[in-house]
C-alpha cells in the first residue's frame, strides 16, 4: 500500500478510510484503487469493526478519475479491462462486504466519486458538496453499478439526465431525490457522518448483513456492472477520446 488511503480506528466499532490525494481533489489512480480495495477489504474483515466511514481529505470527496493519468489506465485492452475491473472491485467492496459504508462528501463528487457516494449504504452531505458525472462527456462509460443502481432511486428519465448530460446538482436535490441521507452544514459534516456510522455499528450485525444483502440484488448488479466495464473499456480505448482528455491536459 502506498499513502493515498488513510485508516483510523475510531470510538464505538467505526473504522475511517480517507482518500488522501488533496492536491488532486482525491482523483482516481491505479494506486489509490489497490490502496481502497486494500483498506475495504481490511476493515470488512476486522472483527472490531462494524462499520466504515468514508471521506476525502482537503477540499473534495473524489473529482473522478485523474486524467493527467490516462496513459497508465488505458494501455492494452487486457490492461485496460483489468484496470476498470478494478474499479468495479470496490464497488463490490462497499457493497458486498461485511461491513456497512457510510460517506461523507463534500466539496465535489464527479464520476468515480459520485458512484463511490451511491454504492455507500448512507451519504451524509455537507450543505455545498456538487455532483456531476463527467464519463460520457470524455467518450467514457460510467462504473459503479449506477446503471442499476441510480433508476432505482431517481427513475429513468432523470438517470439520463445526470449520466448522458452530465447535469450538475447539489446537496439539496441528492437528498430530495433519494441520492443522500442527511445534508449538513460542512463544518458539521465529520461529527453527523460519524455519529451514523457509531449508530449503525451498535446494531446486532447478523441482520443488518442480511438486509444489505437482499438489498444488494448482487446477480442484477453483476450483470449491470459486466456491462459498464465492456462499454467503459471501449471508451478507453477510443482513439477520440484520447484526444479529448489530451486537449483538456
Amino acid at each position: 500500500m502506498t499513502d493515498t488511503v488513510l485508516s483510523t480506528d475510531l470510538e464505538g466499532g467505526v473504522r475511517r478510510l480517507t482518500l488522501h490525494r488533496p492536491t488532486r481533489l482525491n482523483a482516481i489512480t491505479p494506486e489509490l484503487l489497490e490502496d481502497l480495495i486494500a483498506a475495504l477489504d481490511a476493515a470488512n474483515a476486522a472483527g472490531h469493526v462494524a462499520a466504515i466511514l468514508l471521506e476525502g481529505a482537503g477540499r473534495a470527496f473524489c473529482a473522478g478519475d485523474d486524467l493527467k493519468e490516462f496513459e497508465s489506465q488505458a494501455g492494452g485492452e487486457a490492461a485496460t479491462h483489468a484496470y476498470v475491473e478494478r474499479i468495479q472491485d470496490v464497488t463490490r467492496a462497499m457493497m458486498h462486504g461485511a461491513k456497512p459504508v457510510v460517506a461523507a462528501v463534500h466539496g465535489w463528487a464527479v464520476g468515480g466519486g459520485l458512484e463511490w457516494m451511491i454504492n455507500a449504504d448512507f451519504a451524509v452531505v455537507g450543505q455545498n458538496a456538487r455532483f456531476f458525472f463527467s464519463e460520457v462527456s470524455w467518450g467514457l462509460f460510467v462504473t459503479g453499478g449506477v446503471t442499476e443502481l441510480l433508476p432505482r432511486l431517481i427513475g429513468l428519465q432523470r438517470t439520463r439526465a445526470l449520466i448522458m448530460l452530465g447535469e450538475k446538482f447539489g446537496a439539496q436535490e441528492a437528498v430530495a431525490w433519494g441520492m443522500a441521507y442527511q445534508m449538513v452544514p460542512d463544518a458539521e459534516l465529520a461529527e453527523a457522518a460519524q455519529a451514523l456510522a457509531q449508530r449503525i455499528a451498535a446494531l446486532p450485525q447478523g441482520p443488518v448483513r442480511d438486509l444489505r444483502r437482499v438489498l444488494a440484488n448482487r446477480p442484477r448488479l453483476e450483470t449491470a456492472m459486466a456491462d459498464e466495464t465492456a462499454a467503459t473499456v471501449r471508451g478507453f480505448l477510443d482513439p477520440a477520446t484520447a484526444r479529448r482528455i489530451a486537449g483538456f491536459r
